[in-house]
């Protein structure tokens, strides 16, 4: 142990057992160290080794004592140790163009509370650990770069001005979700498959105060019902046989502080329904296979596109989730409303449809707009999208005109049929075998919906959806 003239003395004031303890304990392992300091609970510095005042090259009038431990070592993470009362056991610092490899351990009284911290110095020359210092720089921008990539993955990918249309349905919708975005409550959008309800959940999280927030979204329809409550909930260690022996967290947690987009509730299971009126009525939730409650603050927006009303009256759809989640209501117009919108959201769509190198963009004339007003667009934007890169991709050169657009749109039920010749191919042929199905289905149930869904097997907001674009009403 360096001399008391070869060190900085202690500070008058702070505990100085403490002081001579850690110090005691230094002076027996000095030879594996090269420096050592000690802060106190304020984390201002309290004592430091002679040869550690070498490595940091200070000047012999500068007392160090009584400063913050950052006015003298800006890297330095002894504070965190104070703060957490855990000790960081090895680490490298940098100082200056140097570092240093470093071990920090909380100093605490015989009740455990802490009162400061020391840290030592075991190499001021890492050049050997060059290997493993590159290996551990790579993995850090590894690390950097999947935290950055699940950052952007977690934020908003659209805004308000992403949902295209100049109708004054569209306008009016804007507005309404301005003004919801303002409010902290659940939020429900309604409306068809395709028509945007996802564009517009990510639009509401962005205007909203949570905007620096996660926003993570889940399907309830993609997910099998098994799954549901681990993945909302998250799993403990060893919830279940062959589970994760760490942690996996659910999406509520992901969520925590922003907004948790549930699309498709209305094929959301009996069980989990109750658990999610639990987590919106108390703001809390246990993960799977664990005792311990977790609190969370999460804003709920929810879509579908089921009738709901329907769900209700068939029992299928608790009334009491669907007053909570419903609080702020959207409906989203079809695109069959608003066809003065086709216009400007082919222009949109055009100009992120690949093109070839010596075209400078694409071209659709006013004929072929006039003909995709023809259309009853069961599957909206989203269908709408589909035509028109199918016709991109026929197009022999930029301009894509009615004669591709013909080409280019399927025969379904609900199309008027002067805008194509032949009304018996085989698309027709097959709409018309898939309405026979359910039809029969539903014969065969009695009219039960989710029975007759079952028989189908497809999922209960795709056979909603099925009855709404073959126009049958059961």
């Amino acid at each position: 142990m360096a001399s008391s003239s070869k060190s900085t003395g202690p500070a008058p004031g702070h505990n100085l057992a403490t002081i001579e303890q850690a110090v005691g304990a230094f002076s027996l392992l000095r030879e594996f160290f090269e420096g050592a300091i000690i802060v106190d609970a304020d984390t201002r510095i309290t004592w430091i080794d002679a040869r550690y005042r070498e490595l940091l090259k200070l000047a012999r009038d500068f007392d160090p004592i009584g400063l913050p431990v950052e006015e003298v070592i800006p890297h330095s993470l002894l504070r965190r140790v104070v703060e957490t009362g855990r000790p960081i056991l090895l680490d490298i610092m940098n100082f200056d163009d140097r570092q240093f490899v470093v071990c920090r351990i909380p100093l605490k009284d015989e009740d455990g509370r802490v009162e400061g911290a020391i840290g030592f110095v075991f190499y001021d020359n890492v050049d050997y650990l060059a290997p493993i210092l590159e290996k551990f720089e790579h993995l850090q921008k590894q690390l950097t770069r999947a935290q950055a990539a699940l950052t952007r993955e977690r934020q908003t990918k659209y805004s308000l001005s992403s949902f295209v249309g100049v109708s004054e349905a569209v306008r009016d919708m804007k507005a309404m979700v301005r003004r919801f975005a303002l409010r902290d409550g659940a939020a429900l959008i309604l409306g068809e498959t395709g028509t945007g309800k996802e564009l517009l959940a990510h639009a509401m999280h962005q205007q909203s105060d949570r905007a620096d927030g996660p926003f993570v979204a889940v399907n309830v329809a993609a997910i099998p019902e098994a799954l549901l409550e681990a993945e909302f909930f998250g799993v403990a260690p060893g919830a279940f046989t062959g589970a994760d022996r760490k942690p996996r967290k659910g999406k509520f947690e992901l969520a925590h502080g922003g907004t948790l987009f549930l699309d498709e509730i209305g094929d959301m299971p009996a069980a989990l329904q109750a658990k999610l009126l639990r987590v919106l009525q108390e703001g809390e939730f246990e993960a799977l296979g664990s005792n311990t409650v977790k609190k969370v603050d999460v804003r709920i927006i929810a879509a579908t596109s089921q009738a709901l009303e329907e769900r209700l009256a068939d029992k299928s759809f608790r009334a009491d989730l669907y007053y909570r989640i419903a609080v702020l209501t959207i409906n989203v117009p079809p695109l069959r409303d608003r066809l003065e919108d086709i216009g400007p959201i082919c222009d949109a769509l055009l100009e992120q449809t690949p093109r070839p190198r010596d075209q400078h963009g694409w071209n659709i004339q006013p004929e072929a707009i006039a003909l995709l007003k023809q259309h009853d667009w069961p599957g909206n934007v989203r269908e709408l999208r589909n035509v028109l890169e199918r016709a991109a991709a026929m197009a022999p050169s930029e301009v894509i005109d009615a004669a591709l657009i013909s080409r280019a749109l399927p025969s379904l039920p609900g199309t008027n049929p002067s805008r194509r010749d032949g009304a018996a191919d085989l698309a027709t042929r097959l709409a018309a075998a898939e309405r026979q199905a359910l039809l029969d289905a539903l014969d065969s149930s009695h009219g039960r919906k989710v029975e007759a869904a079952q028989r189908l097997g497809v999922s209960r907001s795709q056979f909603y959806e099925k009855l709404r674009r073959h126009k049958i009403d059961a």
